[in-house]
């Protein structure tokens, strides 16, 4: 059995390394300096990825996407890990829960993001609720034809950019032999909705420019076409379209992983002491090794 890479694949690898390194490396000590992504840097990034055909490459082609199989998406975000991720956002991947999108939904939202007209981002920890989504506050509450959402998301990346958010958001509870347990919708908020705030997180100790955001809902009012899937039904959504991105955090990881190497092993090979390149010592040639 051949485990190797196909023709195209290498193709894929390559063209997407030679991307990170000609136009995202050379972006890299200014946002490492600012901690920001200048609007001009951002907006040729993106233009550059539609011109190459990767923009919303994890998109079918049915919808205008690159039509990428989990394994080559997965290629794709192993290199864009050993560049900024605050450039790389701009090498732009929607959420692929975005196909869940129904009727005018499509137009509004999953075709202008594959097209890069609009950005989205992912909304789903809040203060009290990390991976446990059961125990979110973030609430709607039916009233009439609409939902009012009430409630707080944070560490939400790509918020600041967003011009859309995909929110889940506990609709209900049942009471179960274990406890209560919420019902989960996911929703499709535009940024500017009465109610509804972007505003800074937190100081992270990594990912420069890259920012995490709080959502804040206050009374925010929704009409039902704003829910993605069926009410109650976050919880399908999510494992339908979600899971992918399991593979993709990890891949980027080791692309992340590999950048660090490299300039540890650069290093290695430049700094001198003792007449020698400290490569050279085993106490160093060791953890290289065992890099």
């Amino acid at each position: 059995m051949n485990f190797g890479l196909t023709e195209e694949q290498e193709m894929i690898v390559n063209t997407v390394r030679s991307f990170v390194e000609n136009e995202i490396y050379p972006h890299e000590d200014l946002v490492e300096r600012t901690g920001e992504v200048p609007h001009e840097i951002a907006q040729d990034i993106k233009q550059k990825t539609i011109d190459l055909g990767f923009y919303a490459c994890n998109f079918p082609e049915s919808v205008g996407g690159a039509g990428l199989n989990h394994l080559e998406f997965a290629l794709v975000e192993r290199e864009l890990g050993r560049g900024s991720m605050a450039l790389n956002h701009f090498f732009g991947r929607p959420q692929n829960i975005l196909m869940a999108c129904e009727g005018d939904q499509i137009e509004r939202y999953l075709l202008p993001a594959v097209r890069g007209e609009r950005m989205d981002a992912l909304a789903m920890t809040e203060p009290d609720a990390g991976s446990d989504v059961r125990g979110m506050k973030c609430n709607a509450v039916r009233d009439g034809g609409d939902w009012v959402v009430n409630g707080t998301k944070h560490f939400i990346s790509g918020a600041e950019h967003a011009d859309f958010v995909i929110v889940f958001i506990a609709t209900g509870e049942d009471q179960t032999p274990k406890g209560p347990k919420k019902r989960i919708t996911a929703f499709l908020v535009d940024r500017g909705t009465p109610g509804f705030t972007i505003r800074d997180g937190y100081q992270s100790v990594s990912h420069r420019g890259y920012k995490n955001m709080i959502l804040e809902f206050d009374n925010c009012r929704l009409p039902h076409a704003q829910v993605l899937g069926e009410v109650d039904g976050g919880f399908e959504v999510m494992n339908t379209w979600l899971y992918a991105t399991r593979i993709t955090v990890a891949t980027m990881s080791v692309g992340r992983a590999r950048r660090c190497f490299d300039y540890a092993l650069n290093y290695s090979a430049e700094r001198k002491q003792f007449g020698q390149a400290i490569g050279k010592f085993q106490g160093v040639s060791f953890q290289l090794a065992e890099l």
